[in-house]
This record gives structure tokens, sequence and C-alpha cells, in this order.
């Protein structure tokens, strides 16, 4: 049996910054022969992508994969894309996502042997009064570690 290996992508970085990550799970994209050589190339882009819960399945919106240069179909880059799950999964994000106040955020996109995967979240969203309070907190940690520095 060959080992898999793991290549990352993209991350989304901010989606740490703006939720509160309650739960992950990993995914299957269903994609287009150029798209996933686009993908190979690091041409993608997660920032204000979402999931979205439509007839009993998960479809990932705003996820911006440039167009292959030397294909000759053209793929609209910011078209919505099907993720795949168990359904036992399936059952249990919707579920979560039902709740009020949860949404569904990509935290990255990575190649699982040859197949695209994407870790996606249930997340809820942060407060700016949160969001500040932690940027202070880090702010000072950062101060401090530089005074304790200074003192050795």
């Amino acid at each position: 049996m060959a080992e898999k290996y793991y290549k990352v992508i993209a991350e989304n970085r901010k989606a740490f910054h703006d939720f509160h990550i309650l739960d992950t799970f990993k995914a299957g994209i269903v994609l287009k022969g150029q798209e996933v050589k686009s993908l190979r190339l690091g041409h993608v882009n997660l920032k204000d992508s979402f999931g979205r819960v439509e007839s009993g399945e998960i479809w990932l919106y705003n996820m911006h994969i440039s167009p292959y240069e030397r294909g000759m179909e053209k793929i609209d880059p910011d078209r919505r894309r099907k993720l795949l799950f168990d359904r036992q999964e399936l059952r249990k994000i919707v579920g979560r996502v039902s709740e009020r106040g949860l949404t569904l955020v990509p935290l990255k996109i990575y190649f699982s042997g040859d197949w695209a995967k994407v870790d996606l979240a249930v997340a809820k969203s942060k407060k700016i009064f949160e969001k500040k309070a932690k940027l202070i907190k880090k702010a000072v940690e950062i101060d401090i570690a530089k005074a304790l520095k200074r003192k050795r």
C-alpha cells in the first residue's frame, strides 16, 4: 500500500482571527480537470469563501481557482463546488449549521495522495471587541517577552 502524502496548497489564516472554530471536517472536492492543474500550481484563494447547505448537500462558494493558462475550456473561477462527505458526517454538519449563528468556513485546501481535499470548520463569528482584545493581549505578550530578553 502506497503512503499518502499531504501537500498543503492554501490556508485561510484569517478564519482563525474572524471565527471561533468549533469543529473541523475533511471533505473531498468535485473539480474539473483544469481546476486540478491550477490547484497543483497553487493558484487558489480561500479568502471570503464559505460553505452552505442546499438540499442535503454542502457547496463551497467564493473559492477562487484561477483558470489554467493552457486550458481550452472556459470555467468560471468563482463557481460553487460540491463537497463530498460520508453520510454520517453530512448529517452531523447539517445539524450543527442549522443552529443559529454557526457557519461553514474552509481552513485549508490540500492534496491527500492524488485527491484534492478541504478542511471545513463549523465556526461562530467573533465579535469586534473579541478580536481587539486578542490583538491587545498578543501585543502585551510581545512587550513582556522583549522586556525579559533585555533583562537577561
